[in-house]
C-alpha cells in the first residue's frame, strides 16, 4: 500500500460504520475504495463474492490460499481483517452450518453498477452538455494546479526563513489556518514556522501531500458547515473523472458547493469564479484514487524531484553540497537545513554546518529527516558508492542534534532553607505527589518545582516549614 493509501486508509478506519453504508451507496466510492484501498488478494475474494447468491464459506476462502505457505495464510488473515475494517464483508453465523462472509449489501450493489454501468446515480459526475465560452484545455489545468500547489510548498518552506518568490502568490487563509492546525507549521511569537511533521510533508510524492492534506481537511469538516459523508464521496468522485471534462455543478449537494472554493485552493478543480455552473478537475483531481506515479509524468512534475526524475545533490567530505537544479522550491528546502554559498543558473552551491542543522533541528526538523532527504535526492553519481552519504557528514549531523539534547532547560523554582528535614521531607513527597518535583538533593534539603501556588498553600499549612523561597528559570 502506498503512502497516499495509507493515508487516507487510516482516515477511513476511524469512520462508524453507519458511515460507510452511507458511502456505499455511491458507486464511484465503491469502485475508488476497491480499487485504491484493496491489496490484490482481497480484490479477488471481493470479486469471488460479488455475482453469487450464497454466502462464500470461510473454508472455501482458505481453499485458496497454500496452507504449507505461512506467508500466504498470514496474508490471508490480514485481508479478512482488512475487509471487515472496511466494512467490506459480513459474517454470517447459522446453527449448524460452517462460518460464511457475504459482502454488505450497499457495498455490493454499487460495485456491481460501478463495473456494469447502468442507473441514474450520477456519481460518476456529469457533463456540461453546453459549450463552454471561456473554455480551458488540459495545458491550462496543469499549469493553475501547479501554481497552486507549489504556492502551498513554497509557503510551509518559506515560512522558516526563506522568503517568498515574487512569481509565488501565498495560499489563503484558509489553507494557512489549515496547515497549523494539521500540525504542519506552528505559529510562535507571531511567526510562523515549520515542524517536524511539515518536513515529513515536503519529503512525501504528490498525491501523498494531496491525501494528508485533504484528510485534515475531511477532519474539520464539521467546523466547517460541511457533511462528512457528502465531502469525502465527492472526493472520490473526482478520483473517476475525465481530466480536461467540464462537469455540472447542477447535481452537487450544498456541502460539496462549499467544497469547490476549498479545492480551488489546493490545485484540485479549476472553476472561473464562484457562480459559475461548471467546474473542471485538474490533474491532481483525476489521479486521487489511481497510482501516484502519474504525477510524476512530463505533464506533472513534482517540484521537489529532479526534472528528469533522478537525484540532484552531491555530499562531499568536507561538508560541502552541490545540487544540480534551478526549482526555487528545492533550493528553499536545502535553505532549510544548509547554508548557501554561491548560486549559478543550474546550479548551487552550499555547506552543511553545525548552525545550519542546529537551527533546522529548533524548527523541528530532526537529523534523521535530513539524512533521508539527502539520501532520497543523493545523484546518481553517489549511488554507485555504499554507502551512500559519507559517513563522515552523516554522524556529524547527529551529533549535532544531540548537542542540543545533553541539557533541558526547566522554569520554575528552588525550594531551600527548612527549617528540619521533617518539613523538607514532606514537601518534597507532596511536590512528588502532585507531579511538579524536577529535582531534589536530600543532602542539602533542596528540591526544584515547577508549581509554586499549590506548594505554597501546602508549606503555609506547616509551621516553620520554610524560610524562604528563591526562583530560577534554568535548573540541571
Amino acid at each position: 500500500m502506498s503512502v497516499s493509501s495509507l493515508r487516507s486508509f487510516e482516515y477511513l478506519e476511524t469512520l462508524q460504520g453507519s458511515t460507510f453504508r452511507k458511502l456505499y451507496k455511491q458507486p464511484s466510492t465503491a469502485l475508488a475504495i476497491f480499487r485504491r484501498m484493496l491489496p490484490h488478494l482481497a480484490k479477488s475474494f471481493v470479486m469471488a463474492m460479488l455475482y453469487v447468491t450464497q454466502p462464500l464459506t470461510v473454508v472455501e476462502l482458505e481453499s485458496w490460499v497454500k496452507p504449507e505457505s505461512k506467508r500466504q495464510v498470514s496474508e490471508k488473515t490480514q485481508t479478512l481483517l482488512l475487509l471487515s475494517r472496511l466494512h467490506m464483508v459480513t459474517s454470517i453465523s447459522e446453527p449448524g452450518s460452517p462460518p460464511a462472509l457475504a459482502l454488505t449489501q450497499n457495498f455490493a450493489a454499487s460495485l456491481r453498477l460501478a463495473l456494469t454501468g447502468g442507473g441514474d446515480h450520477q456519481s460518476f459526475g456529469v457533463p456540461c452538455d453546453t459549450p463552454d465560452s471561456h473554455q480551458v484545455d488540459i495545458e491550462f489545468l496543469d499549469d493553475f494546479c501547479r501554481f497552486q500547489w507549489e504556492g502551498i510548498l513554497h509557503y510551509v518552506v518559506g515560512s522558516a526563513g526563506v522568503g517568498q518568490r515574487d512569481a509565488i502568490v501565498e495560499p489563503g487563509d484558509n489553507v494557512k489556518q489549515l496547515l497549523i492546525s494539521g500540525g504542519l507549521m506552528q505559529r510562535a511569537g507571531g511567526v510562523t514556522s515549520i515542524t517536524e511533521t511539515g518536513f515529513s510533508f515536503l519529503l512525501q510524492e504528490v498525491n501523498a501531500q494531496v491525501w494528508t492534506l485533504l484528510v485534515l481537511f475531511l477532519e474539520r469538516s464539521a467546523n466547517l458547515d460541511l457533511n462528512e459523508v457528502e465531502a469525502l464521496s465527492f472526493l472520490f468522485t473526482l478520483g473517476s473523472l475525465e481530466l480536461g471534462q467540464d462537469y455540472s455543478t447542477a447535481t452537487l449537494t450544498n456541502s460539496q458547493l462549499s467544497m469547490l472554493s476549498h479545492l480551488k485552493d489546493f490545485g484540485i478543480v479549476y472553476q472561473r469564479k464562484a457562480t459559475s455552473d461548471r467546474f473542471y478537475p485538474t490533474r491532481l483531481a483525476t489521479t486521487l484514487t489511481s497510482d501516484a506515479g502519474a504525477l510524476r509524468g512530463a505533464s506533472f512534475q513534482n517540484s521537489l524531484q529532479a526534472s528528469d526524475g533522478k537525484g540532484f545533490i552531491l555530499v562531499e567530505t568536507n561538508y560541502r553540497i552541490y545540487a544540480y537544479t534551478s526549482s526555487t522550491l528545492q533550493i528553499a528546502v536545502l535553505e532549510l537545513f544548509a547554508k548557501l554559498y554561491m548560486r549559478f543558473p543550474n546550479m548551487v552551491s552550499a555547506r552543511i554546518t553545525r548552525d545550519s542543522i542546529q537551527g533546522a533541528i529548533k524548527r523541528g526538523i530532526t537529523s534523521d529527516q535530513i539524512i533521508s532527504y539527502l539520501t532520497t535526492h543523493a545523484h546518481p553519481q553517489m549511488r554507485k558508492q555504499m554507502p551512500i552519504l559519507p559517513p563522515t557528514v552523516v554522524d556529524q549531523i547527529r551529533l549535532w542534534q544531540i548537542e542540543n539534547e545533553r541539557m533541558k532547560t526547566t522554569t520554575g523554582f528552588l525550594f531551600q532553607d527548612f527549617a528540619s528535614y521533617a518539613a523538607y521531607d514532606s514537601a518534597v513527597k507532596y511536590a512528588e505527589e502532585i507531579g511538579v518535583l524536577v529535582w531534589h538533593l536530600n543532602s542539602k534539603q533542596k528540591f526544584f518545582a515547577t508549581d509554586l501556588r499549590q506548594l505554597k498553600e501546602f508549606l503555609n499549612k506547616k509551621p516553620g516549614g520554610i524560610d524562604q523561597h528563591k526562583e530560577r528559570r534554568h535548573a540541571p
